[in-house]
């Protein structure tokens, strides 16, 4: 028998609820995920910044990943928790999301390019469509989201 070939690429995600929507964060920039807890506000921040945390005694700011996209304002439930996302330059980023539901491997057979439109701001966080049990998963790119605040600090 004839072995093929094919080399098909996994990649797991960490798929959370904002709002009435699901997405979904690469597994490999989430290094921690933690119940909501008081945050420490900081004055003069854009106002997706919610604050600040102290995770085993560092400092880490946390963000609305909603506001950020332009959603309706967190609504605190006992599902709320932060994320504590990687990103590729080494910075740590709370982010809070409405409830953590699965992990899923998706096949880059499952993943659909998605058109970019510069005037959704939405839009351009997100790497992609994954397909998972005949649901859609938009999956967030984090260095994406966080990539325009480097500018104006």
């Amino acid at each position: 028998m004839e072995e093929l070939n094919v080399i098909s690429e996994t990649t797991q995600y960490i798929v959370v609820d904002l709002g009435e929507e699901q997405y979904g964060i690469d597994i490999r920039h989430i290094d921690n995920i933690v119940r909501m807890q008081r945050i420490t506000r900081v004055p003069k921040v854009q106002r997706e910044i919610k604050g600040v945390i102290n995770l085993r005694g560092e400092v880490i700011p946390v963000v609305s990943i909603r506001i950020k996209m332009n959603l309706a304002e967190d609504e605190i439930t006992k599902n709320t928790r932060i994320i504590i996302v990687k990103l590729d330059n080494g910075d740590c980023i709370g982010v809070i999301v409405d409830n953590v539901k699965e992990v899923v491997t998706l096949d880059t057979s499952q993943i659909e390019k998605v058109s970019y439109n510069s005037k959704e701001n939405k839009v351009s966080y997100i790497s992609g469509i994954g397909k998972s049990n005949n649901q859609l998963i938009s999956l967030l790119d984090m260095n994406l989201v966080f990539a325009e605040k480097d500018g104006n600090e």
